[in-house]
């Protein structure tokens, strides 16, 4: 459960990354290619060199709607909806790959069945891990952490961990 202090620590925190929500995504998956390799194959139709366009133009993806669910953070549910009918109805991504375990998980499934959800050929969905945090969200989580140095203290990692496991939450629901 997310405190107040945990929400204003995001809000301030997300406040200083105006503005930079490509650059921001854009990084954070290109981690995510080069730290575990096997998240490529489930992106066959990228160009996925550094900066391309369509890392760019998923990572905005990325990061804009988690800006989205931060303005609406006492309504996640309400926020996340439309993505959440989009994975469970309309790409049917497997309800097993929203589970969080220790911490959240923006990243691969446990068999790496995580997949890109912006509805191109191929595209399944944000995947959850089952165990440990995800692929994604450890390098958005090194992005955040370079990008804002001191910054990004232990209770901002702890507060953003608690967010990420509720927006995991709000993606399964449709599923239940």
């Amino acid at each position: 459960m997310l405190t107040a202090e945990d929400k204003k620590l995001i809000q301030q925190i997300w406040g200083k990354l105006g503005g930079a929500e490509e650059e921001i995504g854009a990084d954070a998956l290109w981690r995510m290619f080069h730290s575990y390799p096997p998240t490529k194959t489930y992106f066959p139709h990228f160009d996925l060199s550094q900066g391309s366009d369509q890392i760019r133009g998923h990572g905005k993806k990325v990061v804009t709607a988690l800006s989205n669910a931060i303005k609406n953070m006492d309504n996640l549910s309400q926020a996340l909806s439309e993505l959440s009918n989009l994975h469970a109805y309309n790409l049917r991504v497997d309800p097993v790959n929203f589970k969080a375990g220790r911490g959240w998980g923006w990243g691969m499934g446990t068999e790496f069945e995580d997949r890109d959800w912006n509805g191109g050929t191929g595209s399944r969905g944000w995947g959850m891990e089952t165990e440990g945090q995800g692929f994604l969200s450890q390098c958005l989580q090194v992005t955040l952490a370079t990008r804002l140095g001191k910054e990004y203290s232990p209770e901002v990692h702890s507060a953003v961990d608690k967010f990420m496991s509720a927006v995991a939450s709000v993606l399964a629901e449709k599923y239940r």
